[in-house]
């Protein structure tokens, strides 16, 4: 074998070597600035090269593992008492040094978009927000917040830019929920606080669920069967086709044909637009991105409003509903308003002198998000949010509207049908559980809050089920029976005028049923709804009643954590006394003059009448003068009930139903 072959050898295996060797690596959740669960063994995890050797120093432990044949590794380390900060170092052919590294009590925040809701930003806002910001300054607390992100099968990593300490610019945009149960359990307990933050608001339980779990539920197969389908090359191209998005908004995010030189020449009442294709609106904020071909960024609307001539002595009130995200609204091409936040109602004033006689012209510019994974611009109203009032007449806005683009989207990247396919809608069953707590699995967590159900409303008596399954298919995946605690649904929409059947009212009756789980606990948040905003502003109090429940479930104090509970139902006559579990220091009436509301009653008939309710003692009273041998009894059954009946720790009492299961709560 001559010398120059021997050469070309030597380099090939050379190259070889060079090419087969990785550095170690490590998940996004193991990082500087991370917290650490407490008094529990953790987990460190991460990938190397095949049977590599991998070396952990911490905290006088050192550890060494070795990957296995796929390259990934992770060992256990601990326990540690709270503390910190600390360095950690993990060696393999390369060596990584975590700094800042804390030890406390690690949170995962996880839900739809009452738990995504940020402090303030496009996203959304709460009350006082600029104080909360302003405050925001506990460098022992750290949040993490996993990139939305749907997979058809469990992944092992999440994207994310990493741990980082609370500092105003730092918490705005993060979920309000978290951070303010985060802080009061710092400021309680004084140790490090870690906050997961994993929501995608408008998805479903059975999107949050392993496939394991949901085997038993017959409806959702078929969606599952469809995910198992999906090849590994078809993700890749999927991944390469977010790429070319993302490429795609860097070049023209900011371009808009309809405003020139700075002049919004699309809102021109006489602006011919009646070439614009149209669609009806209002659309469902996970999917209207279908609208536009995966597209999130400027679209205009517009449509014509008739206005009589015994109509311009008085202003209009527009309503829009919610709308993603941003908006500027014109009448007749004057500008009326402008908002921000999806989860913001829109009310627009349109003075008198603006209106003319016959056909006006209404126009939103609505803004986006620009991001190559979220593809929604529309207005998701609800419909009967949507409408233009002059006095007693209302004109639906709901309905047919014309659109356009603001950019030319005839380069925008287009996925075909089967591209498309290897990236599940955050609805699809088992979605969210492979692209977004799968990854976060391994890591050691103290408990859960939890903020859903307001899409699964629809199908209460399926929830009474698949939420259960949801908190043992978590603890499942973790390995321990860690505390699962969740928000019941606030007040929002219409009441009718008599007592009638509330889908809403039966998902919240199923989410109390989940207290018979063990360590479960619930924050209810039935008084701090707005009839018309499905985003309740208030979660300063929302984040209260999770601490309460935590430091009964998580902590192991003693304490009032539940507003009263129904225990039980005594005929008497013809009134039905009512005796109430989790009473604190007593009951508490919220009304000046000391009525009793909320209360309806049924005869054997079955069918509900509102009743007259009276505190005796600690129990209630309820009757209706037509009912003479009442049979059944329910509190706050609405979609925004006006029950005032509280404990006098300030906490609401439980909607319920006599006639139907409900929870254990008032004997665990």
């Amino acid at each position: 074998m001559g010398l120059k072959v021997l050469w070309v050898i030597a380099l090939s295996l050379l190259l070889s070597a060079n090419v087969s060797r990785a550095d170690v690596q490590l998940p996004a959740l193991v990082g500087s600035g991370m917290v650490l669960q407490r008094d529990a063994k953790i987990q460190i995890w991460g990938w190397a090269d095949p049977r590599e050797e991998v070396r952990i120093d911490f905290q006088g432990q050192y550890v060494r593992v070795r990957a296995d044949r796929n390259g990934r590794w992770s060992t256990s380390l601990g326990p540690y008492p709270a503390g910190g900060p600390y360095d950690m170092t993990v060696a393999g052919k390369n060596r990584l040094t975590l700094k800042d590294i804390l030890i406390g009590d690690v949170w995962l925040a996880s839900g739809q978009s009452n738990m995504e809701w940020p402090i303030k930003g496009v996203r959304g806002g709460i009350d006082n927000a600029d104080v909360e910001i302003a405050g925001a300054h506990f460098p022992q607390i750290r949040l993490f917040r996993a990139e939305q992100k749907t997979s058809p099968k469990p992944q092992s990593r999440t994207n994310s830019n990493g741990w980082h300490a609370v500092t105003p610019d730092r918490v705005a945009d993060f979920s309000a929920v978290a951070y303010l149960f985060g802080r009061e359990l710092h400021q309680r307990y004084q140790v490090p606080i870690g906050l997961i933050q994993a929501a995608w608001g408008g998805t479903v339980a059975e999107a949050w669920m392993s496939e394991s779990a949901l085997q038993r539920f017959p409806d959702f197969q078929d969606p599952i069967k469809a995910l198992a389908s999906v090849s590994d090359t078809a993700r890749a191209e999927y991944e390469r086709y977010v790429q070319r998005k993302a490429d795609w908004y860097q070049n023209h995010a900011p371009d808009d044909r309809g405003r020139v030189a700075g002049v919004d020449v699309w809102a021109a009442p006489d602006f011919d637009a009646s070439g614009w294709p149209t669609l009806s609106l209002p659309r469902a904020r996970v999917n209207c991105g279908e609208d536009f071909g995966g597209y999130s960024g400027v679209v205009w609307f517009r449509r014509s409003i008739r206005v009589s001539p015994d109509q311009l002595d008085r202003p209009m009130l527009l309503k829009l509903g919610s709308l993603v995200q941003e908006d500027v609204t014109y009448f007749n091409g004057r500008k009326i308003g402008a908002s921000q936040g999806f989860g913001t109602p829109r009310r627009y004033v349109v003075p008198a002198e603006h209106l003319v006689a016959g056909e006006n012209t209404l126009v939103v510019r609505l803004t986006g998000i620009n991001e190559p994974s979220f593809s929604c611009t529309a207005m998701t109203g609800p419909a009967e949010q949507m409408s233009a009032e002059i006095g007693a007449t209302r004109i639906a806005l709901n309905g047919t509207w014309s659109y356009m683009p603001g950019p030319d989207l005839s380069d925008f990247p287009k996925g075909s049908s089967t591209i498309l396919a290897a990236n599940p809608s955050p609805n699809t069953p088992t979605a969210l559980y492979n692209g977004m707590v799968s990854p976060i699995v391994p890591m050691r967590i103290k408990g859960v809050i939890w903020y859903q159900g307001e899409n699964n409303a629809d199908r209460p008596a399926q929830y009474r089920t698949l939420f259960p399954a949801l908190i043992e298919d978590w603890r499942r995946q973790w390995g321990h029976q860690f505390p699962f605690l969740f928000v019941q649904l606030a007040g929002f929409g219409a009441n009718k005028a008599e007592p009638a059947e509330y889908p809403w009212a039966e998902l919240r009756e199923a989410q109390a049923m989940s207290l018979s789980l063990f360590a479960t606990g619930m924050a209810t948040a039935i008084d701090l709804g707005n009839e018309q905003d499905i985003h309740p502003t208030n979660k300063q109090d929302v984040a209260r009643r999770l601490v309460r429940a935590a430091a009964k479930t998580a902590y192991g104090e003693d304490g009032v954590f539940s507003g009263p509970t129904f225990r039980s139902m005594h005929v008497e006559g013809n009134r039905a006394r009512i005796k109430f579990a989790n009473l604190g220091s007593g009951l508490s009436i919220k009304d000046r003059y000391g009525y009793v509301r909320g209360f309806e009653v049924a005869a054997a008939d079955g069918r509900f009448r509102w009743a007259h309710a009276a505190v005796d003692g600690q129990d209630i009273l309820v009757f209706n003068e037509d009912v003479s041998t009442p049979v059944a009894v329910r509190y706050s059954w609405s979609n925004t009930p006006d029950g005032n009946v509280y404990n006098k720790e300030g906490l609401p009492a439980i909607p319920f139903r006599t006639d139907a299961p409900v929870s254990p709560v008032g004997t665990r």
